[in-house]
């Protein structure tokens, strides 16, 4: 009797390891699917995606703490906008929000954008905006440094998204 008593619970054990196995062997590829990337390029899940509910508090994080996102990308949806300086220079181009101000909903947040190759749309059309966060340096002072957006892509949006922020 004891003998058969040993039989079973070996038999047990040989097959719980086998099934601890196996599921071991399925964490690890899982794992493995899910922390190696498939391409070189920039994967979707490294975009750092601007959310409408909290623009305002993403925003000035990355221009408060620009280093920590330095090379890194960065989506929005915004509007976009185009000021030519008074020396008539190239246009400084910038993807916002309005935020509340001191008179209202006057105020703005969002990034001076860089488009590259991408064509500039018209003033005030709603674009989602793709690129990698750089600092640009003050022509007038150093010790002043703006982070820019370098696009990688840009879209015309046909539906608007709030265009007016609180968080």
């Amino acid at each position: 009797m004891k003998n058969m008593k040993k039989t079973k619970n070996t038999k047990i054990t040989r097959k719980t390891k086998m099934i601890i196995g196996v599921v071991f062997s399925a964490i690890i590829l899982l794992l493995l699917f899910l922390l190696v990337p498939m391409n070189t390029g920039t994967n979707e899940r490294d975009i750092i995606e601007i959310s409408e509910r909290m623009f305002i508090q993403q925003v000035r994080d990355i221009h408060i703490n620009t280093s920590e996102y330095l090379g890194k990308t960065v989506r929005l949806e915004g509007i976009f906008g185009e000021v030519v300086d008074q020396a008539g220079g190239e246009p400084h181009r910038f993807v916002y929000r309005r935020t509340p101000g001191c008179c209202g909903d006057d105020g703005m947040s969002g990034f001076l954008v860089f488009l590259g190759d991408w064509p500039a749309p018209e003033p005030d059309a709603w674009v989602e905006a793709t690129g990698e966060v750089d600092v640009i340096v003050s022509e007038t002072n150093a010790r002043v440094r703006f982070p820019v957006l370098r696009l990688s892509s840009l879209r015309v949006l046909e539906t608007r998204g709030r265009e007016v922020v609180n968080n």
